[in-house]
Order: structure tokens, then C-alpha cells, then sequence
């Protein structure tokens, strides 16, 4: 009796396992893509979620995963040995110690961008030019060491402002959050950072910045762990993303 009745219990299992909906547990696609370690100036982080999203959707689909920073911090990085399969760097004089340490192989120049002038949204300290600054304001810059701050140098002795920062940080986007918190009374930053940031900031122009505009340039690290795919996405900023580069305040390469 007993083992009549366990029979039928099975055979009730798996009457009811029949009519039950049918699901198939299965790894997703991109759990078996490679992944592409992405060296990236801070200034073009607000391009990362697009990117990844075009690189999932290559014939060959990878992951990002980036390291955002100044440009200077990840050449000296990458010529430590950090992994990386592509760098992209705010300025030519980065991308060249690159290559002359012959970490990244020959770089492209994708895009341009120039510097404006950042206040906290509702501007309390009243500054609404460069020659409103003074030694009572909390103004910051980025250091020279990196892009935005050697650009900053270079427009503070072209237009002989008289200028003082009371900080100097070492990527673009701390001086922007600085900003946008309301702990600085204004910084200097790229015209897509003020974008990217919304109405935390009010956007001032700072006279002369255009003849300075910096170029974002991308190349594939020599030692990539996978060449063929970093240059796939690279051909993707450089050829088939000029809408995006606009729409983030870039201007996409000749």
C-alpha cells in the first residue's frame, strides 16, 4: 500500500510540474565578455555610461570599467604597470609622456573642450567676471600638474589676470564639487563639467579661454589585454560618436 501511494504521488508531481510555467536559469550575455579596464581623464567621465552602452552593442560586445582621474596621475599610473586596455587623456602633453614611455601605442584626437568659470547656484559670493576675484574669495583651480590646471596657467598669464587660487586640486572634478557644495566661492572648470552639474552651478565665460580649448585624445595601451576590442571602442569615439560629444558640450574632431 505504501508503495502504491508514494507511486502515485510521484506521478502527481509531475502531473503539476508539467502544467506549471517553464523557466530556464541561464548566464547573462555579458557574463562571458571580456572586460576593458579604461584609463580616463575626469573631464570625460560624463561620457562613461554612454560608451558602456555602445560597447555592450559591438559586434564584439565588452564590458568598461573605468578609472577616472587627472590625466597626469594615470599616465604615471599606466607607466607603473596598472592594467589598462585604453587611456584617454585631456591633453597632448599627457598623451605624449605616454607615448614616450611607450605605454599606449599611436594616440587619435577625438574631441575639444574649453574652460569656463563656475559659481554655487545663486552666485552669494556676487561674482559674475574673472576680475570680481579677490584674496577674500574661496577660489579654486586645478593643479598645473594636470590639464585643466596647466590651461588655467596658461589663459591667467595670457589675459595678466590677477588671480589667486586657495586651492589647487588634482582633477577637475573636485574642483567642481567643491563648487557645487558651496565650499568654494568659484573654480574653473571645462564647459562639459558645468553642463554635466545642471543648475547646482551658475556658468561664467572667461575671456580668452577659446584660444586654450584642450583636446581629449584616446590611444590603446601596449600592453592591452585585449588590443583588438580597446580599438573598436576607440574607432566608436572616433567616428561614430560626434552626436554624443556634442550633446555632452564637446566638440567632436575634424
Amino acid at each position: 500500500m505504501q508503495k502504491r501511494v508514494t507511486v502515485l504521488l510521484v506521478a502527481l508531481g509531475i502531473a503539476l510540474s508539467a502544467c506549471a510555467p517553464q523557466t530556464s536559469v541561464t548566464s547573462p550575455q555579458d557574463a562571458t565578455d571580456p572586460t576593458l579596464n579604461v584609463l580616463a581623464a575626469s573631464s570625460t567621465r560624463v561620457i562613461n555610461e554612454e560608451l558602456t552602452q555602445r560597447a555592450g552593442q559591438l559586434e564584439s560586445p565588452v564590458i568598461l570599467s573605468f578609472e577616472n582621474g587627472g590625466s597626469s596621475d594615470l599616465v604615471s599610473k599606466l607607466g607603473e604597470g596598472a592594467p589598462a586596455d585604453l587611456l584617454l587623456t585631456a591633453s597632448k602633453k599627457t598623451m605624449d609622456k605616454a607615448v614616450q614611455d611607450g605605454t599606449v601605442t599611436t594616440p587619435e584626437v577625438l574631441a575639444t573642450n574649453v574652460m569656463v568659470m563656475v559659481v554655487p547656484k545663486g552666485n552669494p559670493a556676487g561674482i559674475h567676471s574673472v576680475h570680481d576675484l579677490s584674496h577674500s574669495h574661496h577660489f579654486v583651480l586645478c593643479d598645473p600638474q594636470v590639464p585643466c590646471g596647466d590651461i588655467s596657467s596658461q589663459i591667467i598669464d595670457d589675459q595678466q589676470l590677477d588671480v589667486h587660487p586657495s586651492s589647487q586640486e588634482r582633477q577637475v572634478a573636485d574642483v567642481l564639487g567643491k563648487v557645487a557644495s558651496g565650499e568654494a566661492d568659484a573654480g574653473w572648470v571645462y564647459s562639459t563639467d558645468a553642463a554635466a552639474a545642471g543648475n547646482d552651478v551658475e556658468v561664467i565665460d572667461i575671456p580668452g579661454a577659446e584660444k586654450f580649448s584642450n583636446q581629449i585624445l584616446g590611444a590603446v595601451a601596449t600592453d592591452a589585454s585585449h588590443p583588438d576590442q580597446a580599438r573598436a571602442v576607440l574607432e566608436v569615439l572616433g567616428s561614430d560618436f560626434n552626436s554624443t560629444w556634442r550633446d555632452l558640450g564637446f566638440t567632436p574632431a575634424e
